[in-house]
């Protein structure tokens, strides 16, 4: 918003206060619609920026007692002349408008001979004190800017916290008791574990491991579930579970049980984790479940952690796909 139209913008309405607000209601109205339109929480809308300087304008102005004063004549000024103008037919504000020009063009000669008078407008007033903000700055428009800055910031360090957080907390691993050559696989499938596990609430990811005996991942969609889970569940009679973090949570955000880690179920020869999964193996995924592969030229990642996000991220990517098929096949029937 330019200077130049700053004249036809309503301030107030604009921060959505009233026109006897103080100062602290500006300022407060100002933060809380800064940080919803704040260009860096919204990068894809273009009007994002020029609405935060719209903002950060009113509160330049509306913050500053003689700006103020001078916008609230104006202000008010116009708002008179809107509800007379309402009263009047089209030909009786022409005439009126027209008289009105008059009288203040002979007032302003009136007053230019008089050289101890301000002869400027109240619209040229408000102007001069525009001009005279942009020259000597706002220090209150300064600290809110960057109070703003700092909130923005910090709901970005938050919402990555909480992510890495939901992320690390409701993938557990399970192991079990089994032999090599056990085609039960020691009691435990897809579906025994899924009825085991789904009590405790929704299941994003259930995958038996098809190369190692005794072994799976379950990720919940809470954290409460996989904690409940944790804490809870002990399998079979026959052949009992130990259940243990896939990456243990912080200090005080779960319960823990001592467990094998991940890292500990891969040892000898290791082309990958999983390397491949398909329908017909021993292991497979359940139903319901889209089934999935490894390239062959895979490289295995760095830690132990992050080859186990892969395998979540490439099971949900083999879910999306199953997805997308489905809809085509409908689409096409």
């Amino acid at each position: 918003m330019g200077d130049k139209n700053m004249l036809d913008v309503d301030l107030y309405e604009l921060l959505g206060i009233d026109v006897n607000c103080t100062v602290q209601d500006v300022k407060k109205a100002y933060r809380k619609k800064a940080l919803s339109c704040h260009p860096d929480k919204n990068p894809d809308n273009p009007r994002a920026a020029e609405l935060f300087h719209e903002l950060s304008r009113a509160l330049e102005i509306l913050t500053d007692e003689s700006a103020r004063a001078a916008y609230d004549k104006v202000l008010r000024a116009r708002k008179a002349a809107k509800l007379r103008h309402k009263e009047l037919d089209s030909r009786r504000k022409k005439l009126k408008e027209d008289l009105e020009a008059r009288e203040k063009k002979a007032e302003e000669l009136a007053a230019r001979k008089r050289n101890n008078f301000d002869t400027r407008t109240d619209e040229e007033k408000l102007q001069a004190e525009i001009e005279r903000l942009r020259k000597e700055g706002s220090k209150q428009l300064e600290e809110e800017v960057e109070y703003v800055r700092r909130q923005v910031e910090l709901e970005k360090e938050n919402k990555k916290g909480a992510s890495l957080e939901d992320n690390s907390c409701s993938r557990l691993t399970l192991r079990w008791s089994c032999d090599k050559s056990d085609e039960t696989n020691g009691g435990y499938s897809y579906d025994t574990l899924h009825k085991m596990f789904c009590k405790y609430g929704d299941i994003v990811a259930l995958v038996v491991l098809p190369k190692k005996k005794g072994r799976a991942l379950v990720e919940f969609q809470s954290r409460e579930a996989a904690e409940l889970a944790v804490q809870l569940e002990k399998g079979l009679a026959s052949n009992p579970l130990t259940v243990d973090w896939l990456q243990a949570p912080q200090a005080g955000k779960a319960a823990t049980r001592s467990g094998p880690r991940l890292s500990d179920m891969d040892s000898g020869n290791k082309p990958g984790l999983f390397p491949s999964v398909g329908k017909g193996q021993a292991g497979e995924i359940g139903h319901g479940m889209p089934s999935f592969s490894f390239d062959p030229d895979f490289q295995e990642p760095q830690s132990q952690v992050d080859l186990e996000d892969m395998v979540f991220r490439r099971l949900r990517q083999a879910e999306e796909r199953k997805r997308l098929i489905e809809e085509l096949k409908n689409e096409d029937s």
